[in-house]
């Protein structure tokens, strides 16, 4: 009799125990989550494309003259300033050539000194018609000539000239320059021979180039009114290098090509910035960012609140059950572009949550489809009641049976 009594006792105390666990899922405890209504709202839009640095201008440095190079004044690679002397040419010759150009325009100047003496000379003759009046008129013709032959010898000196300084080869622009592509001792031919080529890299152009399909896609968002373009192209542009480093200074965009690259299928654009300390190369690699489009009436997520599964992509979201409790509804989305607002890190939701739903973005690691969930503030003030919640968050340990009831028992 005893033993059966003890056997009920404990039978009772058990179901007491049981009525005091919080109703959870397979004998859980719900889930505390943090809820975030969704709304839309308008987001930064960030395109990125790989694009190369090149010089602003490209100055190709050729012979100008025909003739033997004696030396190059530059290091390789070094900056310079415009004037700057790059190579020199044997000058010899051409400074014979002046020298002979000299003495023809002496001689063109003293043959006119001669000619004007003379036809001063015999026009007061032909005026008191002691001469005949064409001997004085062939003078006067002489002079004339003799002035000619002044202005022909002086464009020949002037040429002879321009030869002789050309044998000194300066950068025509302020840059870097490039390797030599002739050594000392070298025939340089006239308009052929390249002898460097000399980049302004101050401002710095990069290219970067727009794939057909996207062009298109973008296009299509700004007419359906879901993005909006800075005017004229207005983009901050700023580059990452392939350290993953950012370069300090921003720059614009200073041409866009109307027309597509038959041989890549892309639209060229072009960016100018800042590059006084000389940091960006010509040929150098880089990361374009162009910020200053805006993407209207965007959802968008924390990236923490999507996961995997074998489905694809899915959310959890805060709906009711049949008994009208609060459970975790699985949702697949269709995710957009990656955008970071504020420092926080989004995924824009193409389809599958819509304003209004109340998202769980905290509390997911333990959430199972439909099972049950406490979201914030709506927990229990008591944490030792059934279904409370312990300090901190945690889920409360299931109150013990009062040894008093177990005893009525």
């Amino acid at each position: 009799m005893f033993r059966k009594s003890s056997s009920v006792l404990i039978l009772l105390a058990l179901a007491a125990c049981g009525q005091q666990q919080p109703q959870g899922f397979h004998g859980f405890p719900p889930a505390h989550v943090t809820l975030e209504k969704v709304a839309p709202r308008d987001l930064p839009v960030t395109f990125e494309y790989t694009g190369q640095a090149i010089g602003s201008k490209d100055v190709e440095v050729r012979a100008r003259v025909t003739g033997i190079v004696e030396k190059r004044a530059y290091e390789e690679g070094s900056a310079v300033k415009a004037g700057q002397l790059l190579f020199v040419i044997d000058p010899k010759p051409y400074q014979a050539v002046v020298e002979a150009a000299q003495a023809d325009l002496a001689r063109a100047k003293a043959q006119k000194a001669q000619a004007d003496r003379e036809a001063a000379r015999l026009k007061p003759l032909a005026e008191r018609h002691a001469i005949g009046q064409k001997e004085a008129d062939d003078a006067q013709s002489n002079a004339d000539l003799a002035a000619a032959a002044i202005k022909s010898a002086q464009a020949k000196l002037d040429s002879a000239e321009l030869d002789l300084g050309y044998t000194r080869a300066v950068s025509p622009i302020s840059g870097l320059t490039s390797r030599a592509q002739v050594s000392e001792g070298s025939l340089a031919t006239a308009n052929q021979t390249l002898l460097t080529v000399v980049s302004q890299v101050d401002p710095i152009w990069v290219q970067f180039n727009i794939a057909e399909n996207q062009q298109l896609e973008i296009n299509k968002s700004v007419t359906n009114g879901e993005l909006a373009l800075p005017r004229d192209n207005a983009y901050d542009v700023q580059l990452k290098l392939s350290d993953g480093s950012t370069f300090p200074r921003k720059g614009k965009i200073n041409f866009s090509d109307t027309r597509i690259n038959p041989s890549t299928g892309t639209y060229e654009l072009r960016a100018e910035l800042p590059n006084r300390d000389l940091a960006i190369k010509p040929g150098q690699f880089v990361r374009v960012t162009l910020t200053g489009a805006v993407r209207k009436n965007a959802i968008a997520i924390p990236q923490v609140a999507v996961l995997d599964g074998t489905q694809g992509k899915y959310v959890f979201v805060a709906g009711k059950d049949k008994d009208g409790k609060d459970v975790a509804m699985p949702r697949p989305v269709k995710l957009g572009d990656w955008v970071d607002a504020s420092g926080q890190n989004l995924f824009v939701i193409e389809s599958g949550l819509k304003p209004g739903d109340e998202l769980i973005i905290d509390g997911i690691a333990k959430l199972t489809p439909n099972a049950p969930i406490i979201p914030d503030g709506a927990q229990n003030a008591n944490p030792g009641a059934p279904g409370g919640a312990a300090p901190g968050g945690a889920p409360a340990a299931p109150a013990a049976p009062a040894k008093s009831e177990a005893k009525k028992s």
